[in-house]
């Protein structure tokens, strides 16, 4: 038992270990949000739009977070200002998921062509889509806590907001809730979070911290709260298993994670489907039916 633990001992493992945890309550949080709201193409697209800022920062040799937050800052304001000229025009979500595709696959071509034609890093791409656990170093875990903090702030202060407005927009704008200024600070922290996932799962894998664990939750868990902590658990043991998982078969940390989250959903949408078919089969026939 002693030697299947060891990786632990590792230096790199311990500080992926603490980029998991920290990312956790930052990335449950907000995969909660995104999940309700229905936002999760969203953050998967402002996820991937980091791409070219991280080309260029590899290219032109300054931080890669200043490269990532900047260009993931321009695709959250522009999709949220598009995405409220589509709500005053009454096609809400129709147009929106076509300005977060474009602006997802424009994106992804720009950044192509900076590695491969413009600097030439096309050997570094796969470290920035899928990054790595393994290098992490303390700016990692320090925009890994602040994001979380934040989240965490965030989350306290606006819930009723958000609540109001992912289950009932139209009653919401009925009570008062008429600004737009939490729906964009949302939009923001989406951005955050998939900035501060980079350096574990890479630009293209964010989703798997951000959305897949609270969708997996979503299908066992009622209530908010409750399903806030589940996804925040989820993302911490499923971050570490696949950081173990990768020493152990020497393969990529985002990949391993992606898989293991992706499984997990799979579980538990078998595992709601068959508590349904039990509490089906246990129901006592109606009498019309027995006769």
């Amino acid at each position: 038992m002693v030697g299947v633990f060891e990786v632990f001992e590792l230096p790199f493992v311990q500080r992926g270990v603490w980029e998991v945890l920290l990312l956790a309550v930052g990335a449950g949080l907000i995969g909660t949000w995104v999940v309700l709201r229905g936002l999760a193409f969203y953050a998967h697209a402002v996820g991937t739009a980091t791409f070219p800022g991280l080309v260029l920062a590899d290219g032109l040799g300054f931080a890669a977070t200043l490269g990532a937050a900047g260009t993931g800052l321009l695709v959250a304001l522009g999709v949220g200002a598009l995405g409220r000229q589509a709500a005053r025009s009454g096609r809400d979500a129709e147009r929106h998921d076509a300005t977060t595709a474009l602006v997802l696959c424009g994106a992804l071509a720009i950044g192509v062509l900076l590695a491969s034609d413009v600097f030439g890093s096309a050997a570094s791409v796969e470290t920035l889509l899928f990054g790595s656990l393994l290098v992490i170093d303390d700016g990692d875990l320090v925009l890994a806590g602040v994001t979380s903090a934040v989240v965490l702030l965030a989350t306290v202060l606006l819930e009723p907001r958000w609540l109001a407005t992912g289950f009932d927009p139209a009653s919401a704008r009925a009570l008062g809730v008429r600004s737009a200024l939490p729906d964009v600070l949302l939009l923001a922290l989406v951005g955050l979070v998939a900035l501060s996932v980079l350096s574990a799962v890479g630009a293209l894998l964010a989703t798997a911290l951000i959305v897949v664990p609270a969708a997996t939750t979503r299908l066992l868990v009622r209530r908010v709260r409750a399903w806030q902590v589940a996804t925040v658990l989820l993302v911490a043991v499923e971050g570490v298993a696949g950081l173990w998982l990768s020493v152990e078969t020497n393969a990529p940390p985002g990949a391993t994670i992606a898989v293991l989250s992706g499984g997990a959903f799979v579980l538990a949408a078998l595992l709601r489907a068959g508590l349904r078919r039990g509490v089906v089969r246990a129901r006592p026939l109606p009498e019309v039916a027995r006769a």
